[in-house]
């Protein structure tokens, strides 16, 4: 009998297909990532696991299982960092994920914190909320205006792709960009030298690149210093891409014009150094929030499945 086991509750059109494919579907009805114990569980008792993010298979719990039941791991969302791929290939267990469907969703944030740091909007909500709001006046609350400026993007992948896209063509900003090797676009764009030397020459600096250990801590002090005073940095990776110590301390001293984080380095921990800001938008991880997006991604990964069962393989290896 084949077992799977969705470590999340997920949108009823996706747990309905993955129950037309499996003798037995155990959805798992609580929101939070996998204890200790359940993660070994995973490994033991299912025989294909649905897991997300925060679910955290590292080496020490593939090394627990001597021989694991497990045979897949098809990953809710695009990123990956939470699962030790090196280990489950010498598991024996394939990983998958959820690439495509998460592309246009995750973009639409990235400009959307663009904005709403830019212009301050959040701020202004805040301001609203609370009744502090005196009227308009031709002074009040000045922010950065985006059309026509510099955009740098790190990380030139889909995401980093689709967020460029709608800088160029639809506020006629000149893109900028780092990555680890040239890319073919259809938009003009430079591909600059270093992160440091991109910082320097942008208005806004917009993070897309993967979590892990080769990203950890990228944007530093040193990267952060380099940023103009008046420019913004977003982030709609992952949380430890940034060091939020440092970028906290270049909030507080104003030291660049504002921030736009979806992700946080120990998430769901937001420091309430941060909270305390107002030249800082945050948003709860909402990058890929539309039901029509989870639901695409959570069929996607029943796709990777239902190719694992037919064929021994996935249609998204990582």
């Amino acid at each position: 009998m084949t077992r799977l086991w969705i470590t999340r509750p997920l949108p009823t059109p996706v747990v309905a297909a993955a129950q037309a494919l499996c003798d037995e579907v155990v959805v798992r009805p609580e929101t939070l990532p996998l204890s200790a114990e359940e993660l070994r569980r995973a490994l033991t008792d299912f025989d294909l696991v649905l897991p997300t993010l925060g679910d955290q298979f590292s080496a020490a719990v593939f090394a627990d299982v001597d021989a694991p039941r497990c045979r897949l791991l098809a990953n809710f969302g695009v990123g990956f960092n939470h699962i030790d791929t090196g280990a489950a290939a010498k598991a024996g267990i394939v990983v998958s994920n959820t690439p495509g469907a998460v592309t246009d969703a995750t973009a639409d944030i990235g400009v959307m914190l663009m904005l709403m740091s830019a212009r301050r909007a959040a701020e202004g909500e805040r301001l609203v909320r609370a009744d502090a709001w005196e009227g308009w006046h031709p002074t009040q609350m000045l922010g950065l205006h985006m059309s026509g400026k510099r955009v740098g993007i790190v990380g030139m992948g889909r995401i980093g792709q689709a967020i460029a896209r709608r800088c160029h063509f639809g506020f006629g900003m000149e893109v900028h960009y780092v990555n680890r090797s040239e890319k073919a676009l259809d938009f003009p764009a430079t591909r600059v030298g270093t992160l440091t030397e991109m910082a320097g020459q942008v208005d806004f600096v917009v993070v897309a690149v993967p979590g892990g250990a080769e990203t950890r801590h990228m944007i530093n002090a040193e990267v952060l210093a380099a940023m103009q005073g008046h420019a913004h940095l977003v982030n709609i990776a992952r949380g430890d891409v940034i060091d939020e110590e440092a970028l906290i301390h270049a909030l507080q001293s104003n030291a660049i014009g504002g921030a736009g984080l979806d992700v946080y380095e120990r998430e769901p921990l937001v420091p309430q150094e941060l909270r305390a800001l107002d030249n800082v938008t945050l948003l709860p991880h909402l990058g890929t929030a539309a039901l029509e997006v989870r639901t695409a991604m959570g069929h996607m990964a029943v796709d990777n499945v239902r190719a694992f069962l037919e064929t021994g393989r996935v249609a998204n290896p990582v």
